[in-house]
């Protein structure tokens, strides 16, 4: 029986280029046999609530075409249903999609899905006051969700403001660059933050950090490995602390996350749970990318609660 694919698009994804590669592959999907719908909300609420319906007409599948913010748009819709994950690599950062195992080139991606091969893998609940939601990759909370703030902030104005005719913002980069700039800026005037940090509801740890990661997989901000040795079916959280370092030094450890050579400085601490709450003051979380909230902020390991093709 040929299978039935509910293809979850991001149209924004990469600044609106990857939907040149949206019609190759549903094309191989369909060569493949499998029958195809596609959905493309509004925006991110329209968006949820119809990967929401499609999985509830129970398809084979629901696949996330998009990157990380896109895949955790759609585990809030599979996760605790019988319905698999598909994710086919669209965005600008890929990091779940990596983690999995998925081909990072959409044909080859597209391919791995025909085969319908799943695996049982976790997620993660995170808490923000009376706010729920899932996530699948890293959550990041202090100096990197800071830079995240800045950067989207400033996006945010500079859309409006071209909207409305007005050109008066200097010129903001677009894609990964965006966060270089905003993290040069962050640093300027950036204070280590006094965090509380309780793990699996006992010891705690008080101390002024850089940042706080709480993964599920290794990597984030396309290809920073700041959890190295997190594996997504393990069961368990990877917590990473920097703790409060000199800009110079910090500086100089920054280029060794993304060979994951950082977890061996003295500053560096990293921790396996089952859940971890983070508090600190006027601190924002961000998870696979996407802002859930301020702290405190609670995550708890969901073991095996996904269903993924890969």
């Amino acid at each position: 029986m040929s299978p039935h694919l509910a293809l979850l698009v991001n149209p924004a994804a990469r600044g609106g280029r990857t939907l040149r590669v949206l019609e190759p592959v549903a094309r191989r999907l369909r060569a493949g046999g499998a029958e195809v719908s596609v959905i493309v909300g509004d925006d991110a609420a329209d968006a949820l609530a119809r990967a929401c319906t499609a999985v509830s007409e129970r398809p084979d599948a629901l696949v996330a075409f998009g990157g990380d913010g896109l895949v955790h748009l759609a585990v809030q819709a599979v996760a605790g249903t019988d319905v698999p994950l598909g994710i086919i690599p669209a965005g600008t950062g890929n990091d779940i999609a990596a983690a999995l195992g998925v081909p990072a080139n959409p044909i080859a991606a597209a391919r791995a899905v025909l085969r319908m091969k799943e695996r049982p893998v976790d997620a993660v609940s995170v808490r923000t006051g009376a706010a729920e939601e899932l996530f699948a990759g890293v959550l990041c909370c202090g100096f990197d969700s800071r830079v995240n703030e800045r950067a989207n902030k400033r996006a945010s104005e500079r859309a409006s403001r071209r909207a409305s005719g007005w050109a008066g913002l200097r010129a903001w980069p677009p894609g990964p660059s965006r966060y270089l700039v905003a993290m040069a800026q962050e640093l300027r005037t950036f204070r280590p933050i006094p965090f509380r940090v309780t793990f699996d509801g006992g010891e705690v740890v008080e101390r002024e950090s850089m940042l706080v990661a709480v993964a599920n997989t290794g990597s984030y901000g396309a290809g920073m490995r700041v959890c190295p040795s997190a594996l997504p079916d393990d069961g368990l959280l990877d917590v990473v602390m920097l703790e409060a370092v000199s800009k110079a030094e910090f500086l100089r450890v920054f280029p060794s996350v993304y060979r994951g050579t950082h977890v061996g400085h003295r500053a560096v601490s990293v921790r396996r749970v089952r859940s971890v709450r983070l508090e600190a003051p006027g601190v924002v979380a961000y998870a696979d990318g996407e802002r859930v909230g301020a702290a405190p902020v609670e995550c708890e390991v969901r073991p095996g609660a996904l269903r993924v093709i890969a």
